[in-house]
């Protein structure tokens, strides 16, 4: 970490660059001493190998003197080792601003971690608002070392959350926001890239009763093995080994005897305890921080139990389950029946479960929620210009001022005014190919679902109610399920009309409307679906290249509106400008697009 009180500047790029520009001369200067460092310990060795060869040919009582250069030797070796880690460590920092830069200059699509395993194509909204995937919204977000981390931006992507949880999450995010030191640290904790910890698994196995319960347990096995090396130890001095032969059968059937509780004990705490040396270094830097935001406060607070921190009591856990895993030495299975190594090893985990296993379903949860509103912060800080939406009551309510899509560079996204509620509950927007439609539909549902996660949208201002959005964005047949495109969106139609019986209203979001069927079913269809949803409270945009289906607003009365988006040809060439304009589109480039690219129409 680059110690820097005011970790804080205006320009997030300046501020990455500056520290890239520190830590690659802190690199330099380690690597430097990294070579050095070998000479000297090849210096060392040479010199001890001639010492010992002189020594030796010289027939001189002084082989002791050898141990000099071995010493030096091992001192190197030492302070070698830790130059290399710090290199190491150096390398993780360098490449965290790298990836800061990465995103800043919009070159991050496809270089994070993308949440594929989160994607869902049955979600209302998942697939259509490119949620997961390279070049989605969950790889510019996440940077959590952690799987519950992923877990919990992902759970925030896919549900809304109440109105006063936002906010809370609000004042927690503009609290970490600045706090670009703590997501350093967090960035380059541990070697590997990310945790092996599966949050599910473990706490499910925290739940679940202990096997082993006594710790009186522990003593007497601890005891039995003390007795077995006593009797070695009195066969081996005085050559009795009467004692030590009793020993070695009462410690086999006592071993014996709890085989099948072992059995059952140790797969389940493998599989559930995996490379828990970055959780607990991640709890324990969460747990240093000073926080004043109340939601960050109370999930402070969940991480601590009986005055023990969960960063301790993880670490326990992870030496235990060490201390198991090495039970596969040659070593030490053939000593394992009679001093009891993984039996003594089971019991201790099994009595960590039962004082803490309860804990450890909220300590990951809470671990998660630290570190998505970390990844959420890490986006704010990087986009100063995105706004905090409002809240309202007045549902149903979506209005935006310079509305934009934020996986679109800033430089080339243009900005749109959307103002959805009670006098404007649907807009039919009409216009030719390419001309925004499907960015702008998606771009208004990337920005709720971004709102109601607790981060910035990427717009002037947004006030909005709560809404449950619901998508026909991008929707595909399935040959393996038999099921044909327009089968799969009409049954995706009836998913967002089932979800208006909810309590909260519905955005939806429908593009090219029942484009796989005729222009008379389409119509009527579509006339059919879009008042269904007007006269059940919702709220949302309805895209067409049929200019027959602009005329359902008229059908709808004033609270539908026509709007669309315009192109011209210039010089050969389509030309867009991606502005929404009120009314229904009057030009049409299909079969300018067919003949620039040589079709004879």
């Amino acid at each position: 970490m680059l110690n820097d009180s005011s970790t804080t500047q205006s320009n997030p790029e300046s501020e990455y660059r500056r520290r890239l520009a520190l830590l690659n001369i802190e690199r330099a200067r380690l690597e430097k001493r990294h070579g050095t460092l070998g000479y000297i310990k090849l210096a060392i060795l040479v010199s001890g190998v001639i010492t010992a060869i002189w020594i030796l040919a010289a027939h001189i009582d002084w082989i002791y003197v050898v141990l000099i250069p071995a010493i030096l030797f091992v001192a190197a070796a030492i302070v070698h080792e830790r130059v290399e880690r710090a290199s190491r460590r150096c390398l993780r920092i360098i490449a965290f601003y790298e990836r800061g830069l990465a995103r800043l200059s919009d070159q991050w699509a496809g270089k994070g971690e993308t949440g594929e395993r989160f994607a869902d194509n049955a979600h209302p909204y998942s697939r259509d608002l490119d949620l997961f995937g390279p070049g989605s919204l969950f790889e510019l977000l996440s940077t959590a070392r952690t799987r519950a981390g992923q877990q919990i931006l992902a759970s925030w992507l896919l549900a809304p959350a109440a109105a006063d949880e936002v906010c809370q999450r609000h004042a927690a995010v503009i609290e970490l926001r600045d706090r670009l030191d703590l997501r350093e640290e967090l960035s380059v904790l541990g070697e590997h890239v990310r945790s092996g910890v599966n949050p599910e698994g473990l706490a499910a196995w925290g739940d679940k009763n202990p096997l082993f319960e006594n710790a009186l347990l522990r003593v007497i096995l601890f005891s039995l093995t003390l007795l077995w090396v006593a009797g070695a130890a009195v066969w081996g001095i005085w050559g009795y080994k009467s004692v030590f032969l009793i020993m070695s059968l009462v410690n086999v059937a006592v071993a014996y005897s709890f085989r099948e509780k072992t059995a059952a004990a140790v797969p389940a705490i493998e599989e559930a305890a995996k490379d828990l040396k970055l959780l607990s270094a991640v709890l324990d830097r969460l747990e240093r921080e000073k926080f004043s935001a109340p939601k960050l406060v109370k999930l402070q607070a969940v991480l601590r139990k009986d005055n023990v921190s969960a960063s301790r009591a993880i670490a326990q856990l992870s030496r235990r389950v060490d201390y198991l895993i090495s039970r596969r030495g040659l070593i030490v299975q053939a000593v394992d029946p009679f001093v009891f190594w993984t039996v003594q090893s089971a019991v201790a985990i099994e009595l960590w479960r039962k004082q803490f296993g309860a804990s450890v379903r909220p300590w990951l949860a809470a671990v998660g929620e630290l570190e998505a509103l970390s990844d959420l912060a890490g986006y704010a800080y990087e986009h100063t210009d995105d706004a905090f939406p409002e809240f309202t009551e007045d549902a149903p309510h979506f209005e935006a001022q310079g509305l934009s899509h934020p996986l679109i560079p800033a430089n080339r996204a243009v900005a749109n005014d959307v103002n959805l509620g009670r006098d404007l509950r649907i807009m039919i927007i009409s216009g030719p190919n390419m001309a925004g439609k499907s960015t702008f539909t998606r771009a208004v549902g990337i920005n709720a679902v971004l709102a109601q996660c607790g981060a910035p949208v990427r717009a002037r201002s947004l006030r909005l109610s709560r809404l449950n959005v619901a998508a026909s964005v991008c929707i595909l047949d399935s040959l393996q399920g038999g099921i044909s495109r327009f089968y799969a969106e009409i049954s995706r139609l009836k998913l967002i009309i089932d979800m208006t019986n909810g309590p909260s209203p519905v955005l939806f979001l429908l593009d090219e409307l029942l484009q796989g069927t005729n222009s008379h079913d389409r119509r009527i269809g579509a006339q059919a679906i879009a008042r269904t949803l007007f006269e059940r409270r919702a709220v949302g945009l309805l895209t067409t290249h049929d200019l027959a289906i602009a005329e359902i607003a008229e059908a709808l009365g004033p609270q539908a509106a026509n709007f669309h988006f315009e192109d011209r040809f210039e010089d050969e060439k389509l030309i867009f400008d991606y502005h929404l304009t009120k009314g229904i589109v009057r030009t049409s480039n299909a079969l300018q697009l067919m003949r620039s690219i040589g079709l004879d129409v």
